[in-house]
């Protein structure tokens, strides 16, 4: 019997790219844009519209940013659905951190072609310094690749244990 491959993880790209946009849409249908909430000393809930990637990187041009980074996250996540197929069921660490990655780029890929932007909600701040507006789907493109960075880390360990 084979083993299965590691594209039984796609159910976690879906819960990532579901609960994303059913947040998203929670936030558009709750908030006016730039209302905020206050939640904790440290945490707002902000309604903000990214046009451009993280840290609003390319928001500023003229529209050409939303077709190339829906194109990346299309591309992005067709690499890593082929990645998924090669690798094995048992690969629990790329695999995850694969699946995390495709359900963040495609539901903001989504938001940004259904919108023409990315809605962000999630606002933590120090006293005046705020940390950019981000959203689920930037949590999981976030742990996703933290996932993949300790994989290499822990590859080397096994490696050097195996000289």
């Amino acid at each position: 019997m084979t083993e299965k491959s590691g594209i039984y993880w796609l159910w976690l790209s879906v819960v990532v790219f579901g609960v994303d946009l059913f947040t998203k849409y929670l936030v558009v249908k709750s908030f006016a844009l730039y209302e905020s909430i206050s939640i904790l000393p440290i945490f707002n809930l902000t309604y903000v519209r990214n046009m451009g990637a993280a840290f609003s990187f390319l928001a500023d041009h003229s529209g050409w940013q939303k077709y190339f980074f829906i194109s990346l996250a299309v591309i992005i996540s067709t690499v890593l659905i082929v990645l998924l197929s090669k690798n094995r069921y048992s690969q629990k660490l790329s695999n995850s951190a694969y699946a995390l990655i495709i359900g963040g780029a495609l539901a903001n890929g989504v938001d940004r072609l259904y919108n023409g932007y990315v809605i962000d909600f999630l606002d933590f701040y120090w006293d005046i310094y705020h940390y950019p507006v981000f959203n689920i789907a930037d949590i999981g493109i976030v742990v996703g690749a933290g996932l993949l960075i300790l994989e290499s880390f822990l590859d080397g360990k096994k490696k050097k244990k195996s000289d």
